[in-house]
Order: structure tokens, then sequence, then C-alpha cells
């Protein structure tokens, strides 16, 4: 009998989880999971209609891109820029894709040579977001999210 007593004893006080909450298992599981998740990648990134949702991350990207660049080819095409002297080279661009899907330029690189020759070069490129396609958010775990992003436009007077 004192046997079964030191036993169930022993049993009653190593076993921490009788004496835990629901809730406090709870918390536990989420704390660890939130030190798990990465939140400088999204599982999907932000589509335009004219991207197919079942590429992978990196197709998905590169869809992304190229779209903001064909835009971008097309508009500055249509100036006809008068260039003092040669320029090539790139400007980045830093945008911004917010959980709505609403796309806005944050930054564009300055550059004192196309500053001096384009001067309305920052106000093309905001101007040029009109025009594209609509634009879905990128995901985490199902959830929109904003996402930022940086393209190089380049510019070559040739």
């Amino acid at each position: 009998m004192r046997k079964v007593a030191v036993l169930a004893c022993f049993c009653l006080f190593t076993s921490c989880d009788w004496f835990t909450s629901k809730e406090e298992k709870t918390q536990d599981l989420v704390n660890e999971e939130m030190r798990n998740i990465n939140f400088n990648e999204v599982d999907k990134y932000p589509l335009f209609d004219n991207c197919d949702e079942m590429l992978d991350k990196e197709g998905q990207l590169e869809c992304f891109q190229n779209t903001l660049l064909e835009q971008y080819t097309e508009t500055l095409e249509d100036f006809e820029f008068q260039f003092v002297s040669d320029i090539n080279t790139s400007i980045y661009v830093d945008f911004l894709v917010d959980y709505k899907g609403e796309i806005s330029v944050l930054e564009v690189q300055r550059n004192q040579d196309i500053e001096n020759q384009i001067p309305e070069f920052r106000t093309i490129i905001t101007q040029s977001l009109k025009g594209l396609p609509p634009l879905s958010p990128a995901l985490k775990r199902g959830v929109p999210v904003s996402s930022k992003f940086r393209i190089p436009i380049i510019v070559n007077s040739n």
C-alpha cells in the first residue's frame, strides 16, 4: 500500500501538464508558432490578372516584375526625351503593394544625370502605375499582407 501511495505522489508531482491550464498550453503553442514564422517572406507574391496563380513563388515574382517593367517600358517609349549627354544607367524604384492590392511608389533612386535631363522622370514613374492591370496582394498563411519590392529601370539614351 505504501508503494502505491509513493508511486501516486511521484506521478502527481512529475506531471506538469496536469497543473497547466488549457489557455496556457494554447498560448505556448501560439508563441512557438510565432517564433517559427518568417515575416520577411511571403507565401504568394502579388499577382496581376495576367499572371498564373498556379506558378511557383519564383514564377510569381518574375511575372510581377515583368508586368511592371513592361508597363514602364511602354510608358517611357511614349515620351520623346531630348538628351544633352548620353545616359546609360539603372534607376532603382521601391514599391509598396498594400494588403488591398494597391501599388504605390515609395522611392525613386536619385540620379543627377536623370534629374538634369529628365526632370519629370519621378512623376512619369509614379503616373505610369495608373495603367497597370488589377493586382491581388501578397499572401502570408492565406492572409493578405503588404509587401515591398525594388526593381531596376534601365535608362539608355542610345
